[in-house]
């Protein structure tokens, strides 16, 4: 069906397509793979190493193995990677799923999105075939992940999107997408912050509408309506979040999109609507207080609204207005999510690899470190954490989407700072949380992908980047009054995201943690 598809609508890719099916399959049964080892998933009752094997015992009897080399976080896996059941070889991670004997819709439901993950892993990789090559800018940076999400193995799930669409929408495929303008009655209007004056009417809104949502969304709402015009701009790295080319310079726009992408469906809660102006100056006081202006800027979430459907805020129908990676650019300047450090296969690194980590460490460590034992924790994973470069070193960092962030009144309440009135739920003092939402983010992710990207490619000793790393840290806690954290960021384990066990429970929404091993305890 996707060759089908394909063939009518771009045939020059039914080749490449075809070619890079293998691989993008090998891929997503290796993350898959990754998840069966390390998760709490039900249906497996244990693992253990055989030689340079992991074998993974099953409740149903039987035993699953594959080379452990595969299931290390950030692997690049082989195309002719396989996993050995106890009838022969797997090579679909559907197949593999089906091992653990579960019946549950969340299953079924998984089984899917890794079908959906392994066409359209195929088809970014088709249309990107070639020599990897530097961005030439902010938006080339997002739009170079073509591999999505780094350990997901539902890294490109497009639940809802045809082949025509994620072709059309999607940034590893490079459009220039055209965002349809709803009129929204101002009765009808639900807003916090700042909406823009270039987005009113007189007393009407128009709110920026991504293309697939108003074809597959707008039927069910006939007393709305777009205006004829529309925005040209360039999808960024979490696919309904926008660059405008010709208006609203400064700004990025958020779209809600009915699209399961990884984990989730994309749409806007009116909890992001609303603490999303709040939390922006909230969390830049902090920053400002503590001294790191210079070195961590916040992305602002500027303003933001949604349609009142039957009296209530439609996720379906929001939209958001962020400050752009451009307001904090100099000449010379990119910004690039550190996930594609990776994606590019290091090639925005520039000079010795240990010495940009420590650089790149002793921007983002003193400033995030530092915010924690105030009392914010940002989610600091790959895609909402990004690099500034100038000819190839690291200058200063950014941070995106509030809607991560989670914060703890006593510590605040201790710097002087109020939390504003907030409508989700986001606050709490549970120390662990807090510890969890940060270091899950920046250790298990960003530094360990980091680490093995600088290691694979440019041949650096792990051990010391990680040292590296380390003794940043210990830097910044030996200068914080209160170093309660450090037990933590230096203890024997990490917390991962349990991304499959999420998809399998039957509240995929709500997080679970596994626990993995820390680098970073042998450097204590």
């Amino acid at each position: 069906m996707p060759l089908d598809e394909l063939r009518r609508t771009r045939p020059d890719l039914v080749e490449p397509f075809t070619t890079a099916l293998p691989g993008a399959r090998a891929t997503v049964l290796g993350r898959l793979w990754g998840a069966f080892v390390r998760e709490p998933l039900p249906g497996v009752t244990g693992h253990r190493r055989e030689s340079d094997a992991l074998v993974v015992e099953l409740q149903r009897g039987g035993a699953l193995s594959a080379a452990e080399s595969s299931a290390r976080p950030f692997a690049e896996v082989p195309d002719d990677f396989a996993v050995s059941g106890p009838s022969g070889p797997i090579h679909g991670p559907a197949q593999l799923l089906e091992h653990l004997g579960l019946r549950t819709p969340a299953a079924q439901r998984l089984a899917a999105e890794l079908d959906n993950s392994v066409v359209n892993l195929a088809l970014a990789r088709a249309a990107n075939a070639g020599e990897r090559v530097p961005p030439k800018d902010s938006a080339d940076a997002e739009q170079a992940v073509v591999d999505g999400h780094p350990q997901h193995p539902c890294c490109r799930t497009r639940t809802g999107m045809s082949i025509d669409d994620v072709l059309a929408y999607a940034p590893e495929h490079h459009p220039v997408v055209r965002l349809a303008l709803l009129r929204v009655p101002a009765d009808r209007w639900q807003g916090a912050g700042d909406w823009p004056w270039r987005l009113r009417d007189g007393d009407t809104i128009l709110l920026p509408l991504h293309p697939w949502q108003r074809d597959h969304m707008l039927a069910h709402h006939p007393g709305l309506a777009v205006v004829e015009e529309t925005i040209r701009a360039r999808p960024l790295l979490s696919l309904r979040t926008l660059a405008p080319l010709d208006v609203l310079p400064g700004c990025h726009i958020k779209t809600a999109l009915d699209v399961q992408v990884t984990n989730y469906r994309r749409t806007i809660s009116p909890a992001e609507v609303a603490d999303g102006p709040p939390l922006s100056d909230l969390v830049a006081a902090v920053i400002d207080k503590a001294g790191y202006r210079g070195s961590l800027r916040v992305l602002r979430e500027l303003g933001g609204g949604a349609v009142r459907v039957d009296g209530q805020p439609c996720e379906s129908l929001a939209a958001m207005i962020r400050e752009s990676t451009e307001c904090y650019l100099d000449a010379g300047e990119i910004a690039v999510p550190l996930t594609a450090v990776h994606a590019t296969g290091a090639a925005v690194v520039s000079g010795d690899p240990v010495r940009w980590l420590a650089d790149f460490a002793g921007l983002v460590l003193p400033p995030v470190l530092t915010l924690l034992s105030m009392g914010v924790a940002l989610e600091a994973h790959g895609q909402n954490t990004l690099v500034v470069l100038r000819d190839g070193r690291p200058v200063r960092v950014l941070y995106r989407d509030l809607d991560g962030v989670r914060v703890s009144p006593r510590r605040l309440a201790r710097c002087g700072f109020t939390l504003p009135p907030l409508l989700g739920t986001r606050a709490g003092d549970d120390l662990d949380a807090l510890r969890t939402k940060l270091f899950g983010g920046l250790v298990s992710g960003v530094f360990t992908e980091l680490a093995a990207v600088l290691s694979r490619t440019r041949a650096a000793d792990p051990r010391a980047l990680w040292g590296a790393v380390a003794e940043v840290g210990r830097r910044v806690y030996a200068g914080l009054p209160d170093c309660e954290d450090a037990a933590a960021f230096f203890g024997d384990t990490m917390p991962l995201k349990a991304t499959v066990a999420m998809r399998l429970a039957q509240n995929p929404r709500k997080a679970q943690w596994t626990p993995v091993l820390n680098p970073l305890a042998s450097c204590r």
